[in-house]
Order: C-alpha cells, then structure tokens, then sequence
C-alpha cells in the first residue's frame, strides 16, 4: 500500500531546503536583519517629542487638522509624558512609555510593507499584460489569503529561526496579495482610448506603462498598497509570538501571563498606529485619485 500525507511531504520539503540551502537563509535572515535593525536606529534616533512633531505634521499636510489632534494626541498616549505639579508638589505620569516598541512595530511593519510592494507590483503588472500569468497567479493569491496565518510560522520559523526576520517573511506572504490584485485590476482598468491616444504619439510600451497606465491606476494601486500596510500591520501580534518584537509583546504577555494591563495598552497602541496610517494611504490615495482625474480630463 502506498500512502501519500501531503503535510508529511512538506515537513520533508522544508528538511532539504534546511540541509541544502542554508547558507542562502542565512544570507536572507542577515540582510533583512540589518535592515530592521537599520530602520529601528533611525526610527530611535531622535527625541520622541521630536518624532511626535513629525508624525503629526505629517497628517495634518496629508490628512487634516482633526487627523493631526487624533495623531497628536494618541502618540503622546503611546509614549510617556511626565509633567510636574508644583501646587500639589507631584508629578503626573502620563502615556504607556511603549515609544520604543512603536518604533519597533513601525519598522517590522515598513520592511515587510516594502518587501511586499518590490514583489507584488512587477507581479500585479505582468499580470495585467498577460492572461496566462493572471490565470496561475491567481489560484496562488486565494493561497495565500485563505492559509491561515499561523501556518506561515511554521516554515518561517524552520528556515530563519526565531526573532524578526521569520515574523517579516511570514507578514511578506499574508500581505503581498492585495497589492498584487489591485495592480493588476488597476491597469486593466485603465480607459482604452488613453492607451490608444499614447500610441498614437508613438510611445513605447515602456513609455505607455510608466507615463500613462502606473499613473492612471495609481488610486487602485494606492488601495492596494493601503490594505497590504493593514494586514502587515495585523500580523504584529502573531509576529511577537515567534520573538518579535514591538507591540505585540505586550499583548501576547496579557494572553499568556494575564498580564491584563499591557494586554489592553499593547492593542489599544496597534489600534492608534493602525488609525494613523489607514487615514494616511487613504489621504494619498485621494490625492493620487484627483490627480489622475485631473491628468485624463485635460
């Protein structure tokens, strides 16, 4: 009798790319390694209060003021602000002093994000200009959506070890989808008489793509890039479960420890940085949809 257990085979699959290709892991887990580190050193570098300045400037150019108060006053949450009252001779302490695990959170969030728009866009595109790739890409997205996202430490774990780099290549594999879907769906979407109007002017296929079809489609594109930050942003909580770090921590120590304070304060923080940078790609994304509409009309 001949049994075949297709989880048997895959543990096989991941045993000989462990014994056959772990110098290219390794090489992987470094590079990426040195990124987050790279990022998180940026990200730490100056003040916090400086920071804050930014960030919130930031939504109030691309957003508006009321976005700006909310930003505002959520990151001074998420920090820790420490303000003497000399006429009760006292200090109030206030915020959740997790500024550095924001930090931390906002990178792993950032490398995954930009790993995920190198892959999905080229694929999004090559999709869009050929039906046989959009054919056998899309049964692979479904995968990869529906896969639940657990399943991804398991192999992540087994190939980079434990720590950042297996929670930023299992965040890379939930969250490449939309962007790869929305590229896709968003060049094809593009009216035929301006791609015919830029042919006409003798543009090249390159030409057409990069000054024509990327900038029509940019809003759908931007939606895409906007709910793969979402689902990077989701995947914080299972990261920290596999040893990374940020704000996931603390909500994974309110599960497993009772620790119900930091539990409530870790997910009340992911649920601020989240609001934050949803209003912010959806800002742009309008911007970027005005900004189409107005090119196609002149």
């Amino acid at each position: 009798m001949i049994e075949f257990d297709i989880g048997e085979e895959f543990e096989s699959l991941i045993q000989w790319l462990t014994a056959n290709f772990s110098p290219f892991f390794d090489a992987i887990t470094q590079f990426i390694t040195l990124l987050i580190n790279g990022l998180e050193a940026a990200l730490l570098y100056p003040p916090s209060y400086v920071m804050v300045a930014l960030l919130t400037a930031l939504a109030w150019w691309t957003c508006s003021r009321g976005m700006a108060a909310f930003s505002f006053i959520g990151l001074l949450l998420i920090d820790q602000v420490t303000l003497p009252l000399p006429f009760w001779d006292t200090t109030l302490v206030f915020g959740m002093g997790f500024w550095e695990l924001l930090m931390q959170t906002v990178a792993l969030t950032l490398i995954a994000t930009l790993l995920c728009l190198i892959v999905g866009i080229p694929v999004g595109i090559w999709a869009s200009k050929n039906n046989a790739v959009n054919q056998s890409v899309r049964p692979v997205l479904d995968f990869m959506q529906t896969m639940p996202a657990f399943v991804y430490l398991i192999p992540a774990v087994l190939l980079f070890g434990l720590g950042k780099v297996p929670g930023v290549i299992a965040t890379f594999i939930f969250a490449t989808p939309p962007v790869v879907r929305l590229t896709n769906l968003g060049i094809r979407e593009v009216p035929e008489e301006v791609v015919e109007a830029s042919r006409s002017f003798g543009a090249t296929t390159r030409q057409t793509l990069f000054k024509v079809e990327l900038p029509v489609a940019l809003p759908t594109i931007m939606a895409g890039v906007n709910q793969t930050i979402m689902l990077a942003l989701s995947m914080v909580v299972i990261a920290a479960l596999i040893g990374a770090e940020g704000l996931g921590g603390p909500v994974v120590r309110g599960v497993t420890q009772l620790q119900i304070a930091d539990g409530f304060n870790g997910g009340l923080a992911i649920v601020i940085l989240a609001i934050y940078l949803d209003r912010i790609t959806q800002s742009i994304g309008e911007q970027a949809a005005t900004a189409s509409g107005s090119a196609e009309s002149s």
